[in-house]
């Protein structure tokens, strides 16, 4: 439903106290004002630089009133009112003003008389700041971002002259770029990318887009140019999420979730995730659960929804959470440690990953599952869980490779013992080799590898793996082989449930 749709609604079941939470201020007033004239209700606006401003049955009879004060601005309402009609005030970001006592005196006494004389308040604001006294007063409405028919719309009318918008399958790159942009935002960032190129490009909206995520502190975006050519071994993991977000899928309800990589440190988990959306044609997100902790009371609750509120306006998208495990990890001692404020945020995640319909793909990683509450891992949350184990000998040799290749290495010569490498030490060996110009055997006893430093770790993830996950070389249920390495098989004696 539109915005003026829900305020539609609201305002003929007499709703007096109404908040339109918003960034896009003029547009959600013009939309009021069509639906005022439509209906034949008298509208009037107030913000603190233009004081009152009563609007006429057409655009050109606007009256302003000075009134910058506050307090004088909720008691016009009353001159608004007429016996058998309706009168809409609305209160630019009023938020700013509700710190005052006398304000959200007279706020709560306008909202209460206007039952009587059907005059509505109805305050404009890009936060949802509703003191406790008004808090039972106020219906919410969210006024949407603009949809992909609407970004269409502007795109045309911005780029006017043949050539200057891309045929179909470029203008459908160009729309997932512009999701989840506002459309002031939107009409600029088409006007800049034709000043710089001369035509319509997806370059231009990710980089006003990755602006705006800066801004927000929340999530940041990868622009990174990985693909999955980059990265040696993982081949079940990689047909599996490629599948998955192939196409569309054959059911409505039947959307992607994402999948949960567990795996020792160093074999290439977040690679996966940045080189997945380049392979698919998705933005990436990076969310960092620490800065979803305010200082504030209810900050961290609201910062959580928000950013997931922002990965809903930018789908189709992956959204990578690195080292879940660290940030959840006090959730289980939340009420004697934090108040609860870890739980809750948590519980909002677990819901989200439950019930969103957005088409938001999650990738999380963890190298300690011990660490991550049971709820987590149950069916639904995920498509699937992964274990990235050591890599064996075959994706070794893929791995050593590609590193040889990208640092401009002799491939020929003797490649040192790498039985206990992850990908990350065997890139850099690699590495140390061409900096220090000396051969690989020599560049290794530089590296001790994770396997060895946090032996008795490792293989505690091995063994809790064993049966419980799917494996990300080889398609099939992760098991333990004789040689100490991950093999995979479909044939699998599966532990008892007791134990898992």
């Amino acid at each position: 439903m539109t915005l003026a749709e829900r305020l539609s609604e609201y305002v003929r079941a007499c709703f007096t106290g109404i908040w339109v939470q918003s960034f896009e201020h003029d547009d959600a007033i013009v939309e009021i004002a069509r639906l005022c004239r439509q209906r034949r209700w008298s509208l009037a606006t107030w913000d603190i630089d233009r004081g009152l401003t009563v609007v006429g049955r057409d655009e050109a009879s606007d009256t302003a009133v000075s009134a910058p004060d506050p307090l004088a601005a909720i008691k016009a309402i009353g001159s608004l009112a007429t016996p058998e009609g309706t009168a809409l005030l609305v209160l630019r970001n009023f938020h700013r003003f509700l710190g005052s006592v006398e304000v959200v005196q007279a706020l709560d006494t306008a909202i209460a008389a206007g039952k009587q004389n059907r005059t509505i308040l109805v305050i404009l604001s890009p936060v949802l700041q509703i003191p406790s006294e008004l808090d039972r007063q106020f219906v919410v409405i969210e006024h949407d971002l603009p949809p992909r028919e609407q970004i269409q719309q502007i795109a045309r009318s911005i780029a006017t002259e043949p050539g200057e918008l891309p045929g179909d399958e470029g203008l459908g790159a160009v729309l997932d770029a512009a999701a989840g942009l506002t459309r002031v935002e939107a009409e600029n960032a088409f006007s800049l990318s034709l000043i710089r190129h001369g035509r319509v490009t997806p370059d231009v909206l990710w980089e006003l887009k990755a602006q705006t995520l800066k801004k927000s502190g929340l999530m940041t975006i990868h622009r990174g140019g990985e693909t999955f050519a980059d990265l040696g071994g993982l081949d079940a993991l990689k047909a599996f999420c490629r599948r998955s977000l192939a196409g569309k899928p054959s059911s409505s309800q039947a959307r992607p979730r994402g999948v949960l990589l567990l795996g020792v440190p160093g074999t290439g988990k977040s690679a996966f995730c940045k080189a997945l959306g380049n392979e698919v044609g998705r933005p990436t997100l990076i969310l960092d659960i620490g800065a979803l902790m305010g200082s504030l009371v209810g900050m961290t609750e609201e910062r959580t929804r928000q950013a997931l509120r922002i990965a809903d306006a930018m789908a189709p998208c992956l959204v990578f959470i690195d080292e879940i495990e660290k940030g959840l990890s006090g959730v289980q001692a939340s009420g004697q440690t934090d108040s609860g404020v870890s739980a809750r945020m948590f519980g909002t995640l677990l819901s989200y990953l439950n019930d969103h319909e957005s088409d938001v793909y999650f990738v999380c990683s963890a190298n300690d599952v011990s660490k991550l509450p049971p709820e987590f891992t149950r069916a639904e949350r995920f498509d699937a869980i992964f274990f990235l184990d050591l890599p064996g000998s075959r994706e070794k040799e893929q791995i050593w490779n590609l590193y040889l290749e990208k640092y401009a290495l002799d491939p020929s010569q003797r490649k040192p013992s790498d039985r206990d490498f992850t990908g990350a030490e065997i890139r850099a060996c690699c590495r140390l080799a061409a900096l220090l110009d000396v051969p690989l055997k020599e560049a290794a006893t530089n590296i001790v590898p994770v396997a060895v430093t946090a032996g008795e770790s490792v293989e505690r993830l091995r063994n809790w793996a064993a049966g419980r996950c799917l494996s990300a070389d080889r398609a099939g249920i992760y098991t333990r082989g004789s040689d100490g390495t991950g093999k995979s098989g479909r044939n699998v004696q599966r532990a008892d449930p007791s134990v898992n």
